[in-house]
């Protein structure tokens, strides 16, 4: 059985959401990567996408999961990507996601749960978490995310360890709610959508802020759910 996180069917073209001389913010498809690594050389992936369709080199200041879709940013300069990553690091970009997960999930609350740094160690690193609740239907839930921290898996870590683990999460997530999510609604990717970006502009020093509307396959999702929502 195909993995419903990697491999999410036909996977729809990246629009660009903000372009400026210095940097440009995308909305990704779920199903792509952001760029290409030894254990995943696959030449189709946002970074090249966007390359080919700008013509010029773009650099990769932080990333989404394959099956996530939503607002990622490229800088156009060496510089930029670093004036940018130091925001990243310095927790300087407010960072709005939304996700369906399992059951009824608290109305209101900040997650401070220390996470593994990174896949396969135990050391363990601060990580907050604003989760809010938007809607609620059977067993389900609509939630709005605000991470704080920029961590690994943050918000999928976050909501499992609240045991309201997203849909279609098959690192974190329980295999019969997967199961229903995806008979229900057909859904054949992780429910987790980058919604919103903001952040200084690293050039003209104004605020900027990006949004990615709600992709068509969350959006019908959402209906059959019952959990669709004015503030998505």
């Amino acid at each position: 059985m195909l993995n419903p996180e990697v491999d999410p069917g036909p996977r729809p073209e990246v629009v660009f959401l903000h372009r400026d001389a210095s940097l440009v913010v995308v909305d990704k498809p779920a199903g792509l990567l952001c760029h290409r690594t030894e254990l995943a050389p696959d030449r189709d992936v946002v970074m090249m996408r966007v390359r080919d369709a700008l013509g010029a080199y773009v650099y990769p200041v932080h990333r989404l999961d394959r099956g996530t879709s939503g607002a990622l940013v490229f800088a156009l300069s060496s510089e930029v990507a670093a004036e940018l990553r130091v925001l990243f690091d310095e927790a300087r970009v407010k960072k709005r996601y939304l996700a369906i997960v399992r059951g009824v999930a608290p109305e209101s609350l900040v997650v401070d749960y220390a996470i593994p740094k990174a896949e396969g160690t135990k050391e363990r690193v601060p990580a907050v978490t604003d989760v809010h609740r938007l809607a609620a239907g059977e067993h389900v839930s609509l939630v709005e995310c605000r991470p704080r921290t920029g961590r690994y898996h943050q918000i999928r870590r976050h909501m499992a360890h609240l045991r309201h683990p997203l849909a279609l999460d098959s690192n974190y997530g329980t295999g019969w709610f997967n199961r229903e999510i995806r008979a229900k609604t057909g859904l054949a990717r992780l429910a987790l959508h980058a919604a919103e970006i903001a952040f200084e502009h690293p050039t003209t020093h104004e605020p900027l802020v990006v949004r990615a509307s709600l992709p068509a396959d969350l959006s019908a999702a959402l209906e059959v759910l019952g959990l669709a929502n004015e503030d998505t």
